[in-house]
């Protein structure tokens, strides 16, 4: 078996609103294997972007372990977590979440502002990130001037600039067309395959699931179907 990017092992997540408890997650174990490529699926209130904040270290599970190169990340303190976040994960957003009046350089060398790396070193490594999504003209470009796609691919090379295990992409093709969405997806794949950096695509859009090499359905807070799993006996 190879290493993981990252495993939640049986967990729950339980949200209180008023005297209400909601079960977003209900037993969930998942491990994701360094270099994967996969998707979660599932229709509205599944669990899924819950699942993919655990993963992300965004958010704590009410009970169960996320493990992160063999550490249990729910013991880490908060300051811990963020900066394991930063080193381990890269997001995609279907918002794309760039700051609007920041030139593409500079919200994607934001990442590495956190890690206290040096500006020229910061700019250097994001001219290299954007290049290699396409947009090395577009350096000083900021948001408003770019299409919903270039916005898109910046954020993708917001993602990588940190070089982390696992890219998380949140319905990133969302806010997009059809054929630009397609190219942002096509993008996804050649990090896989060039970068061996582990891709999780949470998406309603089962055609853009289909394209991966592993699909998780949820349902009701928990995993309905894993391709990677072994068959069932009748």
């Amino acid at each position: 078996m190879t290493e993981a990017a990252i495993e939640a092992i049986d967990v729950t997540r339980v949200y209180q609103l008023g005297e209400s408890s909601v079960e977003a997650l209900r037993g969930v174990s998942l491990r994701i294997e360094r270099g994967e490529y996969a998707s979660i699926s599932g229709p509205s209130g599944s669990g899924k972007s819950t699942l993919m904040h655990l993963l992300g270290l965004l958010d704590r599970p009410s009970s169960g372990l996320i493990e992160v190169d063999g550490r249990d990340a729910t013991r880490l303190s908060d300051s811990e977590l963020s900066e394991r976040r930063n080193e381990t994960v890269g997001f995609v957003f279907q918002s794309f979440q760039l700051l609007p009046r920041t030139t593409a350089l500079d919200n994607v060398g934001l990442p590495l502002a956190y890690r206290g790396i040096r500006k020229s070193e910061r700019r250097e490594r994001a001219g290299e990130a954007l290049a290699t999504v396409g947009l090395g003209s577009r350096l000083g470009h900021r948001p408003s001037q770019l299409s919903g796609g270039e916005q898109q691919r910046v954020a993708i090379a917001r993602a990588l600039v940190g070089r982390p295990s696992l890219l998380l992409a949140d319905e990133p093709t969302g806010n997009l067309d059809t054929a630009t969405g397609r190219d942002v997806i096509e993008i996804l794949e050649s990090l896989n395959i060039e970068r061996k950096v582990a891709v999780v695509i949470v998406t309603h859009d089962l055609e853009i699931a289909s394209r991966t090499e592993r699909q998780v359905q949820m349902r009701d807070g928990l995993v309905e179907s894993d391709s990677a799993a072994p068959a069932r006996a009748p």
